[in-house]
């Protein structure tokens, strides 16, 4: 397991999607607004294989998938669509290259975790990864040993930056309550206990030699059980959380007063205000804050467009800078 780094004091940074299609444009824009932390953009309105889980995808090894029905599903051997997905990624890894040539600071890159692939990726023989306990350990393996590759080629291409990998699992809590549904939608898959969930996710994170950011962007993200993995971080949606209910907090002031990141995901005018306001109920430290906490949108911005997109993570910054100035508010 990787230590945790010091943050830049106050960073911003994205959560991984833009709208577009010109990753040339899209990188120019992470370095420029969000200097502090920026992250390899994904722009899924390309189309397949620029998608998060057709990108993540193709990090896998030795793990084929392919387009069927529009779904993901594992194959015999690779075919075009993971092909496409892998030149998407290339494309992308060669301009970051390029743009971030002499970066010396700290970037995030972004991979699916192993429950939420398992619950969007289909078998050949019929239903999700995730009903085989056995196909879920072999694609957890598979992203394993994938991202560690991925993430040794980042850094040798850019060798002064200290990395971060988020760990994007917006199915998880649908996992845990056993609320993913079958492919016909009739049914739902039997719950994971949060052991096995738990066990998963350490195994990956334990592998990792950089820090883990594990995001949700779901209601009722399991913090505690996030916080046993191992992970650096994590990322939420603060607009899902109930800031006056002690049962939504007791889990963050554990896990944040243990050094836990918090990447602090809001759409208000003051992104950072939740965040804040989260510190306080919790009797955290001020100081730490600035130190702990990152701001950013409450999830993608590929729905938006490039302008708006471009004001959200500009207001990202400025909260950050603000938190980073005056952080007792």
């Amino acid at each position: 397991m990787a230590d945790r780094p010091a943050l830049p004091p106050g960073a911003a940074t994205g959560v991984g999607s833009l709208p577009g299609t010109d990753i040339v444009e899209a990188t120019r824009v992470v370095l420029g607004e969000l200097p502090d932390l920026p992250h390899l953009p994904e722009l899924p309105a390309r189309g397949p294989g620029a998608d998060m889980i057709g990108r993540s995808a193709a990090l896998l090894a030795e793990f084929p998938v392919e387009l069927y029905a529009g779904r993901w599903q594992t194959c015999d051997r690779p075919g075009r669509d993971l092909r496409q997905a892998l030149d998407f990624l290339d494309r992308d890894l060669d301009t970051l290259t390029e743009q971030a040539d002499g970066f010396a600071g700290v970037l995030k890159v972004q991979s699916a975790g192993p429950w939420t692939l398992a619950a969007s990726v289909q078998r050949q023989t019929g239903g999700a990864i995730l009903r085989d306990p056995g196909a879920v350990r072999d694609l957890t393996d598979s992203l394993t040993e994938g991202l560690r590759e991925h993430l040794a080629d980042l850094a040798r291409r850019i060798p002064g930056a200290t990395l971060i990998l988020q760990l994007d699992e917006p199915s998880l809590p649908a996992v845990l309550a056993g609320a993913v549904p079958t492919e016909s939608g009739l049914a739902r898959y039997r719950p994971v206990e949060a052991p096995v969930a738990s066990a998963r996710l350490r195994s990956l994170v334990e592998a990792m030699a950089v820090p883990v950011v594990v995001h949700s962007c779901a209601p009722n993200v399991p913090v505690a059980l996030l916080a046993e993995t191992g992970a650096a971080g994590i990322a939420v949606d603060m607009a899902l959380l109930n800031l006056d209910k002690a049962a939504d907090l007791d889990p963050f002031g554990e896990a944040l007063d243990g050094g836990m990141w918090l990447f602090a995901g809001s759409d208000a005018a003051d992104p950072g205000a939740a965040a804040r306001r989260l510190w306080q109920r919790l009797g955290l430290t001020p100081a730490r804050l600035p130190e702990q906490v990152v701001v950013t949108p409450p999830c993608g911005l590929a729905g938006r467009t490039p302008a708006e997109a471009r004001r959200v993570l500009d207001a990202c910054r400025e909260a950050g800078r603000r938190l980073r100035e005056d952080p007792e508010g």
